[in-house]
């Protein structure tokens, strides 16, 4: 896919698809956002090289158990919509589509289990199903004027309006009690170098995203160090049943993640951005 490509992306202005489209319009592809789209409608392609398909209609907040008391309408918007799009973006002559998908479809397997690219899923939540199901039948559509790929993505950090710590900050600069937690996260900045990476060199097939094993007590020391709090840290969480990804078929194109230098140097915007630290 050539930098000048024009790309659609779906939930081109959500928290995870603004990194997307930031990316790409660095890169000098040309964006089509599809205004007034929404999944389950017919989707305006023609002229896009390329689709990367982000949107997800969920609770807000929410992933997993993001069906909330309609399961069979999350079923319906998210699946039988994504479906639709893949079929049109096929029929209308789109050569490329990356699908977002998540490390969801791991998560039925045993905590602690290490999920190189390739490890067969397990999906417990519904969200994982779905996104599984999407994978499966995006995979089936491949051919020699359809390149497919699912990128299962862990967690999206980074600056903006309702980043995803905005209420841990505020809780712990309240004082409130935190949690022990331990999690795998990734800077929407560099899952949006990966999709460029796989739009360039045409990559297919099934790719995990995924950076840094992050402490919420690491975490939110940084924050007391920036901001002088003097509130108690949680407990380290404990790591043993944690299932990291691994990512090597990124790796072997030249991915590499920004990691803790990445999220101190955002750190200090993200929570400028809602009054937590003075300028």
């Amino acid at each position: 896919m050539t930098a000048d490509s024009t790309v659609a992306v779906t939930g081109a202005t959500g928290l995870v698809g603004r990194f997307i489209v930031a990316g790409l319009q660095a890169a000098g592809h040309r964006i089509d956002p599809l205004p007034g789209w929404r999944l389950g409608d017919p989707a305006p392609l023609d002229g896009c090289d390329a689709l990367i398909h982000a949107a997800f209609a969920h609770l807000p907040g929410r992933y997993r158990g993001g069906e909330g008391d309609d399961p069979a309408g999350f079923i319906s918007a998210n699946l039988d919509g994504t479906l639709r799009l893949f079929r049109d973006a096929r029929r209308t002559g789109v050569r490329q589509v990356v699908f977002l998908s998540s490390r969801a479809v791991y998560d039925g397997l045993p905590p602690g289990t290490f999920l190189p690219d390739g490890t067969p899923p397990r999906p417990h939540s519904l969200y994982g199903q779905v996104k599984l199901q999407a994978e499966t039948a995006l995979a089936s559509m491949a051919g020699p004027d359809f390149a497919t790929t699912s990128l299962r993505a862990t967690g999206i950090y980074g600056p903006g309006p309702g980043h995803k710590w905005t209420a841990l900050f505020a809780d712990f600069l309240a004082g409130r009690p935190i949690l022990s937690r331990v999690g795998t996260e990734l800077h929407g900045d560099d899952l949006a170098a990966a999709i460029l990476l796989i739009l360039r060199e045409g990559v297919q097939g099934l790719l995990n995203a995924s950076d840094l094993v992050l402490d919420r007590h690491d975490l939110l020391a940084e924050v007391a160090q920036l901001t002088g709090c003097p509130h108690r840290l949680p407990d380290r969480a404990d790591r043993a049943g944690l299932s990291v990804m691994g990512c090597g078929r990124l790796e072997k194109l030249g991915w590499r993640p920004g990691g803790m230098d990445r999220l101190r140097a955002d750190l200090p915007r993200m929570l400028r951005d809602f009054g937590f630290l003075q300028t």
